[in-house]
């Protein structure tokens, strides 16, 4: 992956986080903290 490449990922990341803020309020930080709290249980039961 180039650093062009990965400056056009962070920007689209960053450019959802802000319309999610902004118009759409769907609480996307929360959502994905949540999953991800969710997916380190799952992982640790495998361990």
């Amino acid at each position: 992956m180039t650093n062009g490449i990965a400056i056009v990922i962070a920007a689209l990341v960053a450019g959802v986080f802000v319309l999610d803020a902004a118009v759409l309020h769907l609480d996307l930080p929360l959502l994905l903290g949540r999953q991800f709290a969710e997916l380190v249980e799952w992982v640790s039961f495998w361990r």
